[in-house]
């Protein structure tokens, strides 16, 4: 059985060459069961993709170390292919295209102080579509994941710099299964950023009382004070303003 399970793992690693083509930078929303190479070799894995998919992360981590771009992102694309199961490996392999390739590809092309803003700007925009599409793939595999959606938001607004994308991830992973209490927090105050007081009003006026008061996650008095301040900020009659229980 030893010599079986070594047998599948060198063929996962030593495989892959074969079946995914050259290493080169890919687009991560490409298909890799598209490839009959492919195909065939994780087809070939059966009851051992699990095991193949732990090994080529680990692949992968070793050139992550070594910030082997190309080799990083084929192996990110390759894990999830094999074994598309765990959220993990969809969740870190989005942050790494979102966040540590784009400074590598601006180091290997003189740094931060030799390219322009433009075009740091613009690899930054890439990856982080990247990361986005990669994220989609993985909701086609992953039901009811609010993580997903979180991560997508964070990409939204921390690479991106969309509040409008942003808001709408963070609305979506509050309303899954499970959504975490901060998600539906921040929803509110990025509707506030953008100057939309009334509809955080009405969105938090809705929220506060399904938040369990002995739960620290939820933070109902964050939430209420909030509340407090988008009453003064829009001129509430007294009378109008939230009551709570």
């Amino acid at each position: 059985m030893l010599a079986v399970v070594l047998g599948v793992l060198a063929a996962a690693g030593t495989g892959l060459r074969y079946a995914l083509g050259p290493t080169r930078e890919v687009p991560v929303n490409e298909t890799m069961l598209e490839s009959p190479g492919a195909g065939a070799l994780f087809g070939w894995l059966g009851g051992f993709k699990a095991l193949a998919a732990d090994f080529l992360w680990l692949r992968m981590y070793a050139g992550w170390e070594d910030r082997d771009l190309p080799g990083t992102q084929t192996l990110i694309r390759a894990v999830v292919a094999v074994d598309p199961r765990p959220v993990y490996f969809w969740l870190n392999g989005a942050r790494i295209l979102a966040y540590d390739l784009p400074v590598w590809r601006i180091a290997a092309e003189g740094g931060y102080e030799v390219l322009s803003a433009t075009r740091r700007r613009m690899i930054e925009v890439e990856h982080a579509q990247m990361a986005i599409r990669h994220i989609q793939a993985a909701r086609r595999v992953q039901a009811g994941q609010a993580a997903l959606w979180v991560e997508q938001a964070n990409i939204e607004l921390n690479k991106l710099g969309d509040l409008a994308a942003a808001a709408e991830s963070y609305r979506r992973a509050w309303a899954e299964p499970r959504g975490p209490y901060y998600a539906a927090r921040i929803y509110g105050e990025l509707l506030r950023r953008q100057g939309k007081d009334a509809e955080a009003y009405a969105w938090l006026r809705e929220l506060h009382p399904q938040l369990p008061a002995e739960d620290d996650a939820a933070d109902a008095p964050l939430v209420l004070a909030r509340l407090r301040e988008l009453e003064n900020v829009l001129a509430v009659p007294a009378e109008q303003r939230y009551r709570a229980k």
